[in-house]
């Protein structure tokens, strides 16, 4: 007996400036504090993953973004290692875009840091740096 499969979407950003890409530490969330990641969030219904990323961005770190200046360059599927089920991740990047970036949330995040993709910092979520590196090795698929 086959059952339908429902998978958790999420939507990622490589906010990219001068062969750089922006990451934020995680602070007081209860999931991987002090660890860096990308904006991002998830996928609310009725929404398509780049209009989240463009809501997201502006939620998280005040810079507007049009779903033309979206770029996608990855996608990856985990299988359930928890009660949340399968999740699928979009990952987006933007070198273009309004305003300076911020920390919006500061109760989420308190610290924002420019590396470049062969550069990233040891303290990352897991699932993001396989993301990043991935990307950088010009994979699609992870």
């Amino acid at each position: 007996m086959s059952h339908n499969n429902v998978a958790v979407p999420a939507s990622y950003l490589l906010l990219e400036r001068d062969g750089k890409i922006l990451l934020m530490r995680r602070f007081q969330t209860g999931y991987m504090d002090g660890s860096y990641g990308l904006p991002a969030g998830h996928v609310d219904e009725g929404e398509l993953p780049v209009d989240t990323m463009v809501r997201e961005a502006k939620e998280e770190i005040n810079v507007d973004l049009l779903a033309s200046d979206l770029e996608f360059v990855h996608v990856a599927y985990e299988l359930p290692h928890d009660e949340t089920g399968n999740r699928v991740d979009f990952y987006f990047r933007a070198t273009n875009w309004s305003g300076e970036p911020v920390i919006v949330e500061p109760h989420k995040c308190d610290a924002l840091l420019w590396v470049p993709l062969d550069e990233l910092p040891e303290n990352m979520i897991p699932k993001v740096r396989q993301a990043l590196i991935a990307i950088w090795k010009g994979r699609m698929i992870g």
